[in-house]
């Protein structure tokens, strides 16, 4: 009896696409809708999962757009302490779709709105990224400035990039009830101090991370109407939870519905594309362990064959392990428990669970 499967592609089949695949052979598994040439300015935001397509695009010689570059007598060991280098803005992390669309919203805000401001020790951090500054800000003056040239810096370099990058890391997130603001972090994790009285938890539902990716588009279209945009979730667990869920079902809800908006939105638009590092990393096909110890961070061998398959995929030149590991090397302010903190914020939730 005749059925469209009788047709279809081996690839279309667990058992031959997957079950009978030799070693890990992942080379089949997308076909881009574009390719990435030494031409292309490259933009890069999103999770801390973001930082591996960047050291790699970099690794390969891509042209990366580096919108506030670390002052020049400035050791790149501090540079990255203080965020310059690990994007292409000064912004930190952004784990969700509604905290970078309300970046890019903020750049074109006149006036501009409140800078909102979280106490650190003797100092003032910017709330909105309150890692860049480890000893705080004399002010709240100081924060103010230092964000106006921070959105200064994107309006007029953003522009440029032929291709934004953008890997969404999570549904969960805090608000702030005065502002109305999507935080990176819960106040009182890094600086701050929290209260349910001016912050709520929300957690992004399918429909309003499709709205926030539709206006993500619409925004950087107005920065440069030929800008592409590539999606990726991070393949990177929740640290921790805060909607009463077990935190395995949470990261796994929130992770399903991030892998399902990214891939529909782009299969909307033909200047969206979406590469499957998620799949990749949480695949049964896996035939060695792909996280560390801890279950959360991804080996360096899994980044390296994700990295691979990325760059063969877009037509770009290789990139060998080493390249990426020189691109990588960890500074004495970066190593350890001290890299979870520097360039992973949510990773600071594990300092206050439970014995």
């Amino acid at each position: 009896m005749a059925n469209p499967y009788l047709s279809a592609p081996l690839q279309a089949f667990w058992r031959h696409g997957v079950a009978a695949s030799k070693g890990e052979d992942f080379s089949h598994l997308f076909t881009p809708k574009f390719s990435i040439d030494q031409n292309d300015v490259i933009a890069t935001a999103g999770s801390c999962f973001a930082q591996h397509i960047s050291r790699a695009l970099i690794a390969a010689g891509c042209r990366m757009l580096d919108a506030e570059p670390a002052p020049r007598q400035l050791p790149p060991d501090t540079a990255k302490a203080f965020g310059y280098g690990l994007y292409s803005g000064r912004y930190g992390n952004i784990y969700t779709a509604r905290q970078m669309r309300e970046l890019l919203e903020e750049i074109f805000c006149t006036p501009a709105p409140p800078v909102l401001c979280w106490p650190l020790g003797a100092g003032w951090v910017d709330a909105l990224r309150p890692r860049l500054e480890p000893e705080g800000l004399a002010n709240q003056l100081e924060v103010a400035v230092q964000r106006k040239e921070h959105l200064a810096a994107l309006k007029a370099r953003l522009p440029e990039c032929s291709l934004f990058v953008f890997t969404l890391g999570m549904t969960e997130a805090w608000q702030d009830l005065a502002s109305g603001r999507t935080l990176p972090v819960c106040p009182g994790v890094i600086a701050g101090s929290f209260s349910d009285l001016t912050t709520r938890f929300v957690t992004f539902r399918y429909p309003e991370v499709m709205e926030d990716l539709t206006r993500l588009r619409n925004l950087l279209h107005r920065l440069n109407p030929q800008i592409r945009l590539l999606l990726t979730v991070s393949p990177v667990p929740l640290a921790a939870t805060a909607s009463g869920r077990h935190v395995l079902a949470a990261s796994t809800r929130s992770k399903a519905t991030l892998r399902a908006a990214a891939e529909d939105f782009a299969d909307a638009h033909a200047d969206v594309d979406y590469f499957p590092s998620f799949e990749i990393v949480t695949s049964p096909a896996a035939r060695s362990p792909r996280f560390e110890q801890n279950l959360r961070h991804v080996r360096a061998e899994t980044v390296d064959a994700i990295m691979a398959l990325f760059m063969q995929a877009y037509g770009l030149a290789p990139v060998m392990p080493k390249d990426l590991a020189l691109a990588a090397a960890p500074t004495p302010a970066q190593s350890d428990d001290a890299d979870d903190r520097l360039i992973c914020e949510e990773a600071l939730l594990d300092a206050f669970a439970p014995p």
